[in-house]
């Protein structure tokens, strides 16, 4: 009797955990299930959805070929609630500039919800967001973002770069760092009001867990956290070390900005800082604002990770394909050593005298395709885009690797090809599929610090160098995607001209 109870008990289990399975089935199914006129996509399997479609280590190429399979106008299931790919020129701008404001927001997604929450300034939304935009773009321009005031510090900069590659002493090396370093000191000067030696060994290991936070975030145990955050933060696994990297980041920010509240005087504001403690009193009945400690924290880390880390992997990528491409390096040494000469610096006012410099450091941009998905927007209100419907509160991605390398806006998209940038004449023009900074309301705020920097920077270089690969080395353009699209580490000579 006890045999025929205990049978009776598993079959109960059984038909519990049966329920149980089909009762879930049908939970996904009703809450993933698309809603009329929403753009099509592949057949996603329960739970995780499309996840099996997808190779994360090309994801960007990825959803090209869906575009081509499903059309430009796409949806996709892998965060959990389906997200739509926008492809092409023609459907990003529609969704971005002519319907801005619909498209303005951020997405929450639980990887950074855990750490950033709606804090900073790249993923807050709303009333906060504007403050605290408006008051970034305002202080940074006050203290030369975009203007010619700024010229000297990225000059003095490119000179402490130059005279370190002199050390190498023609030896191979791998720039990274060092360009990593020189870059990010010009966003350190308006945000930290000081600058980093090379040889700072605190501040080096910082830029190596930048980059590594950076890479880990585009990675597969990320999207996981995103997909099952209940299951993820329970078990261990690389995507753990995402939390303790930004933690220490974190920690390297508070630090600076107790420094500046020890010293703080409202009658000298030196930096991005010291004027976000002024405004902290102006804002204190206020706090939908987001003028506090807590958050300065994060608005002065979105600066400074903005401010670094797509304007050094752009000089990167260039740094490599002056190697890949010698007699491209040479035509702009030529055009360098005809307009700057060898006994000044570049200056900012030499570029339009150097179109065939500044077509090559566009097609560096273009072709190097940094943020392959640009960063995730989220529907404000029930949308029409591409005849299909958006409802509220979806995320959205503008595939800018479908606009950079779209066949019928650019003669050679697959090709390092400065002529796309220069017309018959051989003078510069500009490219309306040229979207590296992304568009409309969340466009890059530093887009014009760093036109500047790159010209600088890549002008100078080239001006003192002459750079080559390694003897019996053939260069690869291999890539590494995180949240960011950057080169494989490599290594180069720099032999001074």
């Amino acid at each position: 009797m006890t045999v025929i109870f205990h049978i009776l008990e598993l079959l109960d289990i059984k038909s519990f955990l049966l329920f149980a399975f089909i009762f879930l089935l049908i939970f996904d199914y009703i809450k993933s299930k698309p809603p009329k006129n929403f753009p099509p996509g592949p057949w996603s399997l329960p739970f995780i959805g499309d996840l099996h479609h997808i190779d994360f280590t090309e994801i960007h190429l990825q959803f090209v070929k869906f575009a081509e399979k499903y059309g430009q106008i796409f949806s996709i299931r892998f965060f959990g609630p389906r997200i739509v790919l926008l492809n092409g020129l023609k459907l990003v701008r529609e969704a971005y500039v002519h319907q801005g404001e619909n498209f303005a927001d951020r997405p929450s997604l639980p990887l950074f919800a855990d750490i950033v929450g709606d804090k900073g300034i790249i993923l807050s939304n709303g009333y906060a967001w504007k403050h605290q935009r408006r008051f970034a773009l305002h202080t940074l321009r006050n203290f030369g973002l975009g203007k010619r005031s700024l010229e000297p510090f990225i000059l003095q900069e490119c000179r402490y770069l130059n005279e370190a590659l002199v050390n190498e002493q023609g030896k191979p090396f791998n720039p990274m760092w060092l360009v990593n370093n020189a870059v990010s000191n010009i966003i350190c000067v308006l945000v930290f009001g000081e600058r980093f030696e090379y040889s700072n060994n605190d501040f080096q290991a910082l830029l190596k867990d930048i980059n590594e936070v950076i890479f880990l975030e585009g990675s597969a145990w990320a999207q996981l956290y995103n997909i099952f955050p209940w299951l993820m933060r329970r078990v261990p696994g690389p995507h753990q070390k995402i939390f303790a990297l930004w933690e220490k980041q974190i920690t390297f920010v508070k630090k600076k900005i107790e420094d500046h509240r020890v010293d703080y005087d409202p009658s000298n504001l030196r930096d991005y800082i010291d004027c976000f403690i002024g405004e902290m009193e102006k804002y204190k009945d206020d706090e939908a604002s987001g003028f506090n400690v807590e958050n300065l924290s994060f608005c002065t880390l979105d600066l400074f990770l903005a401010g670094t880390e797509t304007t050094y992997t752009t000089l990167y990528w260039g740094l490599l394909y002056m190697i890949k491409y010698p007699e491209i390096q040479r035509k702009v040494q030529e055009e360098i050593d005809r307009v700057v000469g060898s006994s000044r610096p570049p200056s900012l006012t030499d570029r339009e005298n150097m179109p065939y410099t500044d077509a090559v450091i566009h097609e560096t941009q273009r072709i190097g395709n940094i943020l392959p998905l640009n960063v995730g927007r989220s529907a404000t209100k029930d949308t029409q885009v591409g005849g299909y419907i958006i409802p509220k509160g979806t995320m959205v991605l503008a595939s800018l690797t479908s606009v950079l390398f779209d066949e019928t806006e650019w003669e050679t998209p697959h090709t390092f090809n400065p002529e796309h940038f220069l017309d018959t004449e051989g003078k510069f023009r500009r490219r309306e599929g040229f979207l590296p900074f992304s568009i409309g309301k969340r466009v890059c705020l530093g887009e014009q610090m760093a036109r500047m920097e790159l010209f600088l920077f890549f002008t100078s270089l080239l001006q003192r160098f002459s750079f080559s690969a390694p003897q019996g080395v053939e260069p690869k353009l291999e890539c590494r995607l995180g949240a960011t699209h950057s080169p494989q580490p490599y290594q180069l000579c720099a032999v001074p001209r």
